[in-house]
């Protein structure tokens, strides 16, 4: 009889605790957030951004981090300040900016300037674009050739969105030695 008494005192209390479980929802939530996550519908207004829906814009007068503004006009007297620039490149490491920037160059320029800056990249022949100088043909240093690929120059465009700082500049010192090769 005894052991009755205590199997009914285990099945009551098994009986009561599967009584509390719910399969909808866990028994304990420790992070409840996790569980029960709210909805969000797609452009719904958010406390996280005090205009309403859309991002706020930074403060005013200031850049994001390892930009470096680029205050040269693009103007004539802007190139003409351009042709004082210096190259930042470290000169102890420029056969592997030269080689970066022969790289970039043939990705970018040599279709249209050609792989010897001749002005006869397969654009050109092909008449695509004409009157592509050549890179002696014209009076330039490393400083107006960044400048004109930051901004473009006639028909050529821009190339500050595809290129980066470091990467303009190398392709800036292997247009002056392109432009060393044509002029010996």
């Amino acid at each position: 009889m005894n052991y009755f008494k205590k199997l009914g005192v285990i099945a009551a209390t098994a009986l009561l605790l599967v009584s509390c479980f719910n399969k909808r929802e866990p028994n304990y939530q420790f992070m409840p957030n996790m569980y029960e996550s709210v909805g969000y519908e797609t452009y719904q207004k958010s406390a996280a951004f005090p205009g309403g829906f859309e991002a706020m814009l930074p403060p005013a007068n200031t850049i994001k981090r390892g930009f470096v503004p680029y205050t040269i006009p693009n103007t004539i007297e802007g190139k003409a300040e351009a042709m004082l620039m210096r190259s930042p490149l470290d000169s102890l490491n420029m056969e592997a900016d030269l080689k970066v920037g022969k790289e970039l160059y043939e990705i970018y320029c040599g279709v249209c300037h050609g792989s010897k800056g001749d002005g006869q990249g397969i654009l050109a022949q092909r008449e695509k674009f004409v009157g592509v100088p050549a890179y002696d043909a014209r009076e330039i240093n490393i400083g107006s050739t960044y400048h004109v690929i930051y901004y473009g120059l006639n028909s050529m465009g821009s190339y500050k969105n595809q290129l980066n700082e470091k990467e303009r500049w190398q392709v800036a010192a292997h247009v002056m030695k392109l432009r060393e090769n044509l002029v010996k």
